[in-house]
């Protein structure tokens, strides 16, 4: 009896090994008809988390290909200076992977308080290494020269100023438009004037910029479309903008001057939008894929082909209306400058009278 019971007990386990390996092979069946080996992780799962200060009509089309091609779901939020406040409040319980910014001086600044992270991403040498961070935690994409443009009905090329001093004029009050202070181009602009003139005179030059200004926007979309409109004569914007509004159907009979290009001048400051790597991010590896694919020279045009801003990578083509970065003087700023000064250019800002926020 016992005997029998030991064999119904083995027969009974072999057929229940049996049944299990069944059951696996046919589920390694099934992922072979979908693609995939039960032995191999499957790639690029989960998400990314990116925070932005860029329009979300120029994040969306480009994150939307990132998903399509790696699987990888993309969390985005968008917003301005708020941005970089998050991001140091968030601290070691970081919620984000990755930031897009529009100004080098506030990725740098980040770096040097330890809220970014080194990489070496895939094809990072594409990037010239002033453009980039001294460890690879952000490196900038497109370039943003700051120009003036201006309403070829209301004002000739050569009636235009072709300085950033001559703003400070009194001939030129009530005839242009500058953003709020806080805007992240004009805080980098300001910082580039302050490595150029000092302290004491970029006081005064804000003062009475702000005294001449004849409007003060929250952002460059509405210089641009307050020049094309003939409401001002002209406008302190990135180049890009002058390249949307040629791409209006109307009010767009619009000129360009790149400032401060003679010899014994200073050259056009050229800011860069680019990429930040969060540290402590809660997604690293899908940060580092993000990382790698845009590096490729086909996503490095899609970040800068989307608003008209020029690729940082000479050898990715710009929008026609735009001028290379090598075809006019350039200010010899380094961007990585900009974070060793970008709190100390706020507090300028505000004791010029230039409010940080509109309406505060």
């Amino acid at each position: 009896m016992k005997k029998t019971l030991r064999y119904t007990i083995i027969a009974l386990s072999v057929a229940l090994l049996l049944l299990i390996a069944a059951c696996s092979g046919d589920k390694d069946n099934a992922n072979q008809k979908d693609g995939t080996d039960s032995g191999e992780k499957v790639k690029n799962a989960g998400e990314l988390v990116v925070y932005s200060s860029r329009n979300e009509k120029f994040m969306e089309p480009l994150l939307d290909k990132f998903k399509e091609e790696t699987g990888i779901e993309v969390k985005l939020l968008s917003g301005k200076d708020e941005i970089i406040n998050k991001i140091k409040e968030e601290g070691e319980n970081a919620h984000a992977d990755i930031l897009i910014s529009n100004d080098i001086g506030a990725l740098e600044h980040l770096r040097q308080n330890g809220f970014l992270q080194g990489y070496d991403a895939e094809g990072i040498e594409s990037i010239e290494e002033k453009y980039r961070a001294e460890d690879n935690s952000w490196y900038g994409l497109s370039a943003r020269t700051r120009v003036f443009m201006y309403n070829k009905d209301e004002i000739t090329e050569d009636e235009m100023p072709k300085t950033m001093a001559e703003l400070a004029d009194d001939k030129w009050k009530d005839t242009f438009a500058i953003t709020r202070g806080g805007n992240g181009s004009m805080i980098a602009h300001v910082s580039a004037l302050r490595n150029e003139w000092g302290d004491d005179k970029t006081l005064e030059w804000l003062t009475k910029v702000k005294e001449n200004a004849a409007v003060i926007t929250d952002g460059h979309g509405d210089i641009r479309r307050a020049v094309g409109s003939g409401e001002v004569k002209f406008g302190l914007v990135n180049n890009y903008y002058y390249h949307q509004q040629l791409n209006e159907p109307t009010d767009n009979n619009v000129g360009v001057i790149y400032p401060d290009q003679d010899e014994k001048d200073m050259g056009a400051f050229v800011n860069a939008a680019g990429v930040g790597f969060i540290n402590h991010a809660p997604h690293e590896e899908n940060a580092k894929a993000f990382l790698d694919w845009i590096m490729l020279p086909e996503n490095q045009r899609e970040f800068s082909y989307a608003s008209m801003e020029v690729p940082i990578n000479p050898s990715v083509e710009a929008v026609d209306e735009a001028k290379k970065i090598s075809d006019y003087k350039v200010s010899d700023m380094p961007l990585r400058d900009l974070g060793d000064v970008w709190e100390d250019t706020r507090a300028l800002i505000e004791k010029s009278g230039l409010d940080l926020e509109i309406g505060s």
